[in-house]
């Protein structure tokens, strides 16, 4: 029998709390991270901004991108290889009726990053504000085995 936990879920059925991939796919997630901020009461902060977001498709980047559309602004977002979670990124900021704009590739070549500014200001004219989010988790259990 599957042990019941806080909210009621099995166990069982949650997902892996660490994937083999890295970055991991928020898409092959059970329950699905819920990052809408359905509650949330919009006060138009950011009205007319861009913003540029790396890691934008999915975890903290994603509610990122969803807050600043639900502010006003319209979002780039840069993404590794994990499509299906960046269109869903796309979905739910255009749901709140910013443009969104994705961008795939690899932030650790420096031409990639040039690139994207450039795709970004040529579909915007500007950029406003840039969250570096872009992230890979790979677990050491000690300090000493961290190399750079």
């Amino acid at each position: 029998m599957a042990r019941r936990t806080e909210k009621g879920v099995s166990k069982s059925k949650q997902p892996a709390q660490q994937q083999k991939r890295q970055p991991g796919r928020e898409s092959l997630m059970r329950p699905v991270p819920e990052a809408e901020m359905r509650k949330y009461k919009a006060a138009g902060k950011l009205q007319g901004k861009t913003a540029l977001i790396t890691g934008g498709d999915s975890g903290i980047g994603r509610a990122v991108a969803i807050g600043f559309a639900k502010e006003g602004a319209d979002v780039a977002i840069v993404y590794l290889e994990e499509t299906e979670d960046a269109q869903t990124t796309r979905g739910f900021v255009e749901a709140e009726g910013q443009d969104c704009l994705l961008i795939r590739g690899d932030i650790g070549r420096p031409g990639f990053c040039r690139a994207s500014v450039k795709r970004t200001v040529k579909k915007f004219g500007r950029i406003d504000i840039l969250v570096n989010n872009a992230a890979e988790q790979h677990i050491q259990y000690c300090l000493e085995d961290i190399t750079d």
